[in-house]
């Protein structure tokens, strides 16, 4: 089932024709400052399985993992849309808030977790990693 979304002023859309590779929270501190102080909530689709339409703005930067990552937004109204890693160009990581209906799309994995405030409510269903967790295995082909 393809996943559709868009910006909150449609100006960016997205289309993905696979399912996630993961569904994870991001705790670090980057990813609070993105979320207003909570973790991001992200689905890690294959790059080839998306289609985003629209003009996105971009920043780049060295994170605490050692690779660069790239946050895209839509510059007309600042949604957040994706990031992507250096270290993983076969993957896109989209924004859940993003999507249409990410009903079916629940993380399953909280990561940066030694970043999370003292306040956070991480779910002990979810497998956590306190910094940088391994790569998701390839999709079979």
């Amino acid at each position: 089932m393809p996943y559709t979304g868009s910006c909150a002023c449609g100006a960016v859309t997205a289309t993905i024709g696979g399912e996630p590779v993961a569904v994870r929270q991001c705790w670090c501190r980057r990813c609070q400052r993105v979320a207003a102080g909570s973790a991001t909530t992200n689905a890690m689709f294959a790059t080839d399985d998306i289609v985003l339409t629209g003009i996105l703005s971009s920043t780049s930067y060295v994170a605490d993992s050692g690779n660069t990552l790239t946050q895209s937004f839509c510059g007309a109204c600042g949604t957040p849309v994706m990031g992507q890693s250096s270290a993983r160009p076969q993957f896109r990581t989209l924004r859940l808030g993003l999507l249409d209906d990410a009903q079916g799309l629940a993380p399953t994995v909280a990561i940066w977790t030694d970043e999370a405030p003292a306040w956070a409510r991480i779910d002990p269903m979810l497998e956590t990693f306190p910094r940088q967790p391994p790569a998701p295995a390839p999709r079979p082909e």
